[in-house]
């Protein structure tokens, strides 16, 4: 008899102690959340390719480390071709390719993070106000040397273009219907930054960059003017409203299905979460 009111005792005791817990903790899922706060995402994510996407990339890393305390964005340059290249040979955790993704690269996993478009761009004391597509392909092709010859006053013009491997360069070549090797350049330049420094210390140079990276310079006092392309002004608002002709996605790439670290970073920068990092960066958000 005492065993069994010892037993019932023991038992009012145990539920008494399991209420407890539940008052303390609350449901299932709160003690589930509360694990998960306890053991967050933690290791390294190295990230590579595109020069566009690069400083974006790196503004979301430090954003989603802030969340994540134990985990670090490494976001190194390159141009596209190397975020191919560094994915597939597992080199690098995520590529950045800021152009659409070809036929031969259905093998990787494509994911859209913003939109961009080319736009050329001019020093800013440049009188030359527009060139129209032919006057393009002119200056590009060693047509025309001289910017007198396009409304300009009279100086050599400097031919600025892209190294191989860049998507810009891949980009600007698709739309003027150009081959690189039809292309008479000066000056032979890797990422936007250099692009634009270089034209930005020219006040006779000619070159095609990131509208968005030329749009965020422009606005931190850097002397470039960007160049209407078909009659359509080059600004984020214009590739915003599909009207500007020379846009483009912007993507990260994986080798295989996500999952872990990299899936959660990719939701990440795929979340409206970010879409205040996009705008200040002078990209288009995918959806507003």
């Amino acid at each position: 008899m005492h065993r069994s009111i010892d037993l019932f005792q023991q038992n009012i005791s145990g539920s008494l102690a399991a209420l407890c817990i539940v008052a303390l903790l609350g449901t299932p899922e709160s003690v589930t959340a509360q694990t998960t706060a306890t053991d967050p995402l933690s290791g390294k994510l190295v990230i590579t390719g595109a020069s566009t996407l690069a400083p974006l990339v790196a503004e979301i890393g430090k954003r989603f480390e802030s969340h994540h305390p134990k985990v670090r964005v490494d976001v190194q340059t390159g141009g596209s071709s190397r975020g191919v290249a560094d994915t597939r040979q597992g080199l690098a955790d995520i590529g950045m390719v800021s152009r659409v993704m070809k036929d031969e690269e259905k093998d990787l996993y494509a994911f859209p993070v913003a939109r961009d478009g080319v736009g050329i761009i001019l020093h800013k004391e440049n009188p030359v106000q527009a060139l129209t597509d032919e006057q393009v392909v002119a200056v590009y092709t060693g047509k025309i040397t001289d910017w007198k010859d396009v409304g300009g006053k009279h100086a050599p013009i400097t031919v600025v273009n892209k190294a191989e491997g860049r998507s810009t360069l891949e980009v600007f070549l698709h739309y003027f219907k150009l081959k690189n090797r039809d292309v008479k350049a000066q000056v032979i330049i890797g990422d936007n930054e250099q692009g634009i420094k270089t034209v930005a210390g020219n006040r006779h140079a000619i070159g095609y960059v990131s509208i968005g990276t030329a749009e965020y310079d422009e606005s931190q006092g850097v002397p470039i003017k960007l160049l209407s392309v078909g009659g359509v002004a080059a600004s984020t608002e214009t590739v915003r409203n599909d009207t500007f002709p020379i846009s483009r996605p912007l993507h990260i790439i994986t080798r295989t299905p996500p999952g872990g670290l990299i899936k959660a970073f990719i939701e990440y920068a795929q979340s409206k979460a970010v879409h205040d990092i996009i705008k200040q960066q002078y990209f288009v958000p995918l959806v507003d």
